[in-house]
């Protein structure tokens, strides 16, 4: 995937996040996130599933954290990967502040994700690899309506069983559905994805 790659020069950075969309408000949002340079820090697929190390046990508290940390925030499926993690998240539409019950802005997507990017990287640095860091940026994607949500749900559940498919591995065989029927949201029919099954 192309989106949260690092580039040499900021200019020419391709814009990830929607134009005057407004992350703050209520809503879904499937998010990934990638190691750099997407090496595989986390765990290890194998024929008996996968095998999640302390730097991926590491990363799985530290989301799980994120609702302490954040008023109104949910927390969804969500999956640590090899080199990267899938989760979904739940932006509530009221965020009272503790002192005074008057209603506080809720925080963006952008600071809920460079939050656990922060944490996470310190943790696992302070504890398992003096060097670990993620990708600049990440990949986003709203949540549009309950099918949307669904669909997501599984391919994150089953992420493991298609990590042979999954575009974040090296070695990865071909297409998902699931990717094609993703991308086609921002750039319409994807080359390579005429054959798999989109619904």
């Amino acid at each position: 995937m192309s989106d949260g790659v690092v580039v040499s020069k900021p200019h020419n950075r391709r814009r990830i996040r929607l134009p005057g969309y407004d992350y703050s408000q209520p809503g879904a949002y499937f998010v990934t996130i990638c190691t750099f340079p997407r090496k595989n820090l986390f765990a290890v697929v194998n024929d008996d599933g996968m095998v999640v190390n302390g730097g991926g046990k590491t990363v799985r508290e530290t989301w799980e954290e994120l609702p302490l940390r954040f008023l109104g925030l949910e927390l969804d499926a969500f999956i640590v990967m090899p080199n990267h993690v899938h989760g979904i998240i739940i932006v509530g539409a009221q965020f009272i502040a503790p002192t005074g019950g008057a209603i506080n802005h809720a925080p963006t997507l952008g600071k809920i994700i460079r939050t656990f990017k922060a944490s996470a990287t310190y943790r696992i640095r302070q504890k398992y690899n003096p060097h670990f860091a993620w990708q600049r940026n990440y990949y986003e994607h709203i949540v549009r309506d309950e099918d949307s949500l669904n669909r997501i749900r599984e391919y994150i559940v089953t992420n493991p069983q298609r990590w042979h498919l999954d575009r974040e591995n090296p070695q990865a065989q071909n297409n998902d559905e699931f990717d094609c029927w993703l991308s086609s949201f921002k750039t319409g029919p994807v080359v390579g994805c005429e054959q798999l099954r989109l619904g």
